[in-house]
């Protein structure tokens, strides 16, 4: 079946920008309110820790059913949250520049908006506890009911944060003079210290192309295999920005023609050395058939019927994954996990495997895929941008 959600994974943030003037303050202020307790807008300050790139996560026990006469559907999942904290709950010795505004949320009625806040905690202690725990995004991402709109929400706040964060961890120094850049502007951006040269210097974004190959005249899709895969997945082709057309050709042998864009997404789930990316999504339109993988960068390459493509687009492995997922946050916050390796368990299983499946609603490659195979390619180029 065909999942559609509001916006990609990574793309729905509710969060806003502050502006100067009321209601809204300046980032200034936001800021002068978050590090002075006795500041009558400091209680609107909300604080979200990182420990090595895993943001603090809740996650309650969900209520139990009522004991029905029959066997009942299983209960829903426990829903994950980001644990917010008060700022005198962040712990000791973060100095001020270490506090990335992330936006502002929640005004209505004249009432100022809450600022949010992101911090990287990973050298110190505490910050855990009390049914949170520092959580591995993609954990998280898996465990992220896509047809919750808050939790969604959240992802992508953390996703935003954690980008962030990291660039802020690798832009030490001015790519121009190589003095030290030092935040300004609550985090959102660093200037060079270097008073001759004073760069103004912006977060870095990486992107990514992501393609669904197609040969019209057969009905077929061209998926890929990485080494790295868990067994039995299959994707979409990406590479570098360069062009859709090049990394095809270089990677499986296949001439493209005609690129149509799709959508783009958020993706700072990736290598640490580009938390940043923007994964930018197009059909293009095969124009030769005959596959010559390139095995430094793939395991194989095939084509794929309409019809084995919708039988790997299977909900209910998804969804499976997705409870399995959500119960494995839930036992990390309980301090049942903690400490162990939580980026596994992204493989999605069931009592019968389907030969194959592409991955999960979270990721553009499922959209891609997804959208060909169940409404087709569109001729002329789509006018959204999140989904």
């Amino acid at each position: 079946m065909s999942i559609h959600l509001r916006a990609h994974a990574f793309a729905a943030n509710p969060l806003r920008g502050l502006a100067g003037g009321s209601p809204c303050p300046s980032a200034a202020d936001a800021l002068r309110s978050l590090l002075d307790s006795t500041d009558a807008h400091h209680h609107l300050s909300k604080v979200l820790p990182f420990r090595r790139g895993r943001p603090l996560a809740r996650s309650p026990d969900p209520s139990p059913s009522p004991a029905p006469s029959s066997a009942p559907p299983p209960p829903p999942p426990p829903a994950w949250r980001l644990a917010w904290l008060p700022p005198s709950r962040v712990p000791t010795g973060v100095p001020s520049e270490a506090f990335v505004f992330l936006g502002a949320h929640g005004e209505a009625d004249g009432k100022e908006a809450a600022a949010y806040w992101a911090v990287d905690v990973s050298e110190g202690d505490g910050g855990a506890g009390d049914g949170s725990a520092f959580v591995d995004l993609r954990t998280l991402m898996v465990a992220a009911d896509w047809r919750d709109k808050d939790t969604m929400g959240d992802l992508a706040i953390a996703g935003h944060a954690r980008a962030l964060l990291e660039w802020h961890n690798t832009a030490k120094f001015c790519g121009a003079c190589g003095a030290k850049a030092v935040p300004t502007e609550a985090g959102r951006r660093k200037q060079c210290s270097n008073e001759s040269c004073k760069k103004r210097i912006y977060p870095r974004v990486d992107p990514v192309v992501i393609m669904l190959v197609i040969d019209k005249e057969n009905d077929c899709a061209l998926l890929s295999r990485q080494s790295r895969f868990v067994p039995r997945m299959w994707s979409c082709l990406a590479g570098f920005i360069e062009a859709v057309r090049r990394e095809t050709l270089e990677e499986t042998g296949i001439e493209v023609g005609e690129v149509i864009y799709h959508s783009s997404q958020p993706w700072p789930v990736g290598p640490n050395t580009m938390p940043c990316q923007l994964m930018v999504g197009f059909f293009a339109y095969a124009k030769s058939l005959d596959i010559c993988v390139d095995k430094q960068e793939l395991e194989d390459a095939q084509w794929h019927s309409r019809e084995d493509i919708k039988k790997a687009l299977t909900f209910a492995e998804y969804e499976k994954a997705q409870r399995s997922n959500a119960l494995k946050v839930n036992q990390i916050c309980k301090g049942v996990e903690r400490g162990q390796n939580t980026s596994s368990g992204l493989t999605v299983e069931s009592q019968e495997p389907t030969p194959m499946f592409v991955p999960g609603p979270y990721a553009i490659a499922h959209h891609l895929i997804s959208s060909w195979a169940f409404e087709g390619a569109p001729k002329v180029p789509s006018s959204f941008s999140n989904l």
